[in-house]
């Protein structure tokens, strides 16, 4: 409450001085005049006649004020309004140059020109009165400039809000969809992990299912203690690959051989979280389970100019003329398979056209599935959100 009241005394002395500003200038006009006509008036009657008239107007304006906002101009009815205001700005005028000759009779300034109220009214109204109803018009007008610039700032703040409220929101939704994702392809290796070690259980080779249940095991507390993370690491999510490889590797015994290398520049890296764990599990399941014989898959990160690729290759039989069509429509939403078009689903959300994942006949037999996206550190909390931003675009586009 003391805020408020300091607040409407500054903007009263404001005005006051503005006021107060307005009545210098015109005394300057005035003495401008008095030395080309030779009046021979003191400056003071000049100084007084002008500050008397504008402070005179000063105390009015709270008056004009309230007049404007109790007969707004509104739509439908501008005519009468602005008919009703000019015959009050006629009135206001001549209230404040009755007031105002009495005070400069009563001081008695221009003596020969106000020797009477009559003549000092009179003097004023032929001078004054027009530039009076101008002074009303004109306080008026600079009201409903204010109140126009105050709503206008109020929706720009407001279409700001929605605009924030509306980006929160749509970050909300691709977080939601980015989540729901990974949460796809959690289920999925589960699933194909079990039913190995149901198969091991039916072939009664008990250790190698104990075995492959405690790995599991390790491998689901490390998805647990990265359940939120979209992105991670490159060297975290190598370290969960070879759990999971680890599992693999009972199942396959030696059948499986396996090379990773990756430069140690990127091993800091970051890439989305179980980005590589779908792709290898194809490779092993299409390459190394469709032979008999023992397989061989490859998997290497690199970093090209400001890009990281990622390249997981096998030895095995390769795409079939059906499959390789359906790879050369990658991204057409043709594909088949949880984990490719899930990987894809994901590269899009989060990089945009800046990330892409091609599957292909590799040069010397088997398939290679690369993996580009850009080259980055692990993010901070703030290049977190321009992820997340990036992502919204994404999906807004």
């Amino acid at each position: 409450m003391r805020s408020g009241l300091k607040r409407k005394i500054t903007l009263w002395a404001a005005c006051f001085l503005a006021w107060t500003a307005l009545g210098l200038f015109m005394f300057s006009q005035g003495m401008v005049q008095k030395l080309v006509t030779k009046d021979p008036f003191p400056w003071w009657h000049h100084l007084t006649g002008w500050m008397v008239g504008v402070w005179l107007w000063f105390v009015l304006t709270p008056v004009v004020l309230w007049l404007g906002r109790r007969f707004p101009f509104e739509r439908g009815r501008w005519g009468r309004r602005i008919a009703l205001h000019v015959a009050i700005a006629a009135f206001v005028s001549i209230f404040q140059l009755a007031v105002e000759s009495a005070v400069l009779r009563g001081i008695g300034v221009f003596p020969q020109i106000m020797a009477t109220y009559v003549s000092t009214l009179a003097f004023l109204v032929i001078l004054s009165f027009h530039q009076g109803i101008l002074t009303y018009l004109g306080i008026l007008g600079m009201q409903y400039a204010h109140g126009w610039y105050v709503r206008y700032q109020e929706r720009k703040q407001e279409a700001l809000r929605l605009e924030l409220r509306s980006a929160e929101l749509q970050k909300q939704l691709v977080q939601a969809h980015l989540n729901a994702l990974k949460m796809q392809l959690q289920p999925h290796f589960l699933f194909n992990t079990l039913n190995a070690i149901m198969v091991l259980v039916r072939q009664q080779k008990g250790r190698e299912a104990e075995e492959m249940l405690a790995r599991l095991s390790d491998l689901l507390r490390w998805v647990l203690d990265e359940v939120e993370a979209q992105e991670v690491p490159l060297r975290r999510e190598l370290e969960y690959l070879q759990l999971y490889l680890s599992i693999e590797q009972v199942r396959f015994q030696d059948r499986l051989r396996v090379e990773i290398t990756a430069d140690p520049e990127v091993l800091e890296a970051a890439v989305p979280h179980m980005i590589l764990q779908p792709i290898v599990e194809n490779a092993i399941r299409h390459g190394i389970g469709r032979s008999s014989s023992a397989g061989r898959i490859k998997i290497s990160a690199f970093r090209v100019g400001e890009a990281l690729e990622m390249r997981i290759e096998d030895d095995g039989p390769g795409l079939s003329t059906a499959s390789s069509s359906s790879a050369a429509r990658a991204g057409t939403g043709q594909e088949r398979g949880i984990g490719l078009a899930n990987t894809r689903a994901r590269l899009e959300r989060l990089y945009g056209e800046s990330a892409r994942l091609t599957v292909e006949n590799g040069e010397h037999g088997g398939v290679a599935a690369t993996i580009v996206l850009p080259c980055h550190a692990m993010h901070t909390g703030s290049e977190r959100e321009s992820l997340e931003a990036h992502a919204f675009d994404s999906v807004a586009g």
